[in-house]
């Protein structure tokens, strides 16, 4: 994978145009979780080191191309302000326009321009690229470390790169030379598959060639019994699922498929319902499965004792509600005490590990739900094509560094 990168790039004293994914959760305006700005920070502090100025750019929720003042990068900036406190950080109005393009050649080195939200623009998700060239026309350099946002062909993500010399930030180089190891993993590999449904086949067949055993979990196991013509109950399924489980089941790559022995039940979806503990078989009509029984951690726990690499995508039960936490955090807390390598895919996933604090005991904790699928799932993603083919159009033109 042939791409620039800061160490080798000539950005001292230049204009930077730094992409970032700092779409984060607010509740009241408020931001719940840090983690994908803090993540941002080695690119950060980088560039101000070498005296560039920063002209920050992110989306954030999803305003469909119009201006909606809920979704103002405002709260960013307050929270990035925290973060540097040292640091000159100028929000602006807009994201393009000769005001906004005069503010920052006026500005000074190591000063950070914060623009408005991108996706108030239709033109930012639709790839325009004459509104990537008003973005490119704000720096000289542009630089993709919003890896969450790297599966999106957006204008700040693949049309820009048409226009401005191009590189890889920290945090998404990080991201490629972990997810690249789930991929090329030291063996015996095990995998944990969890969540909702089996949506993305690609997964489920990266999986079966790369692991040694697939350890299944969350309302994906229900799939796989269903399969069988094993009652669920009320479980969370749907026909597609059914009939995708169906199909890996009847392959000779199967046999790496690990199901659950037993389950915790209830009757109703409630975080105060009465919970009993059930064999995988023995699920009635009137109940709902909604976490993985003592006997099926232990057996999980058993198998991914001996692995060498470790990757894991989906929550093993429902964890928003503590009663149907007990899978996810006790596999999340044993993994995080093995010498494997130990990478976790984002979304939901990464929801429940900073939930239970157990981010810093994992070799990688992926910002990218959609993103790190789609590149275990062994696609090529947008943002990192865009840069591949700007290396090749700008090696000779640029001063690579030793």
């Amino acid at each position: 994978m042939n791409l620039f990168t800061l160490p080798h790039f000539p950005i001292k004293n230049k204009t930077i145009f730094l992409r970032v994914d700092f779409n984060v959760p607010l509740q009241e305006r408020k931001i719940t979780d840090t983690t994908k700005i803090k993540a941002t920070l080695p690119t950060i502090k980088c560039l101000l080191q070498q005296k560039c100025k920063i002209v920050l750019a992110t989306h954030l929720g999803q305003p469909r191309g119009k201006v909606v003042p809920e979704l103002q990068v405002e709260p960013l900036v307050q929270e990035l302000k925290r973060l540097l406190p040292k640091q000159k950080i100028i929000p602006l109005e807009d994201c393009i326009g000769s005001e906004i393009r005069n503010q920052i050649v006026n500005g000074k080195p190591q000063q950070i321009f914060f623009l408005e939200n991108l996706r108030f623009y239709p033109q930012e998700e639709n790839n325009n690229p004459i509104f990537a060239h008003a973005l490119g026309s704000l720096a000289d350099i542009y630089i993709n470390d919003a890896f969450g946002v790297a599966h999106r062909k957006h204008a700040s993500i693949d049309a820009i790169t048409h226009f401005l010399p191009s590189g890889a930030g920290f945090l998404l180089e990080k991201e490629i030379k972990y997810l690249s190891q789930a991929l090329h993993p030291k063996r015996p590999a095990i995998w944990i598959m969890g969540g909702a449904k089996l949506h993305k086949i690609g997964l489920i067949k990266q999986a079966l060639k790369k692991a040694d055993y697939i350890l299944i979990g969350g309302a994906l196991a229900f799939a796989f019994l269903k399969a069988q013509n094993i009652p669920v109950g009320l479980s969370k399924i749907d026909a597609d699922s059914i009939h995708q489980a169906r199909t890996i089941l009847h392959t000779s790559a199967s046999k790496k498929i690990i199901l659950p022995l037993d389950f915790v039940v209830a009757e109703k979806f409630s975080s105060t319902a009465k919970t009993a503990i059930v064999p995988y078989d023995t699920i009635q009509p009137n109940q709902l499965a909604l976490d993985l029984g003592p006997q099926t951690i232990k057996l999980y726990q058993h198998y991914l004792r001996k692995a060498h690499t470790i990757v894991w995508n989906g929550p093993l039960g429902y964890f928003e509600w503590a009663k149907f936490a007990t899978a996810t955090k006790e596999i999340g807390r044993f993994i995080g005490k093995l010498t494997a390598t130990t990478i976790v895919g984002g979304g939901e996933t990464a929801d429940a590990i900073i939930k239970f604090h157990l981010q810093h005991e994992l070799t990688h904790l992926s910002t990218g739900g959609g993103a790190a699928m789609e590149f275990l799932s062994g696609q090529e993603l947008p943002g990192i094509i865009a840069l591949e083919k700007n290396y090749t159009k700008f090696k000779k033109k640029m001063q690579i560094l030793n």
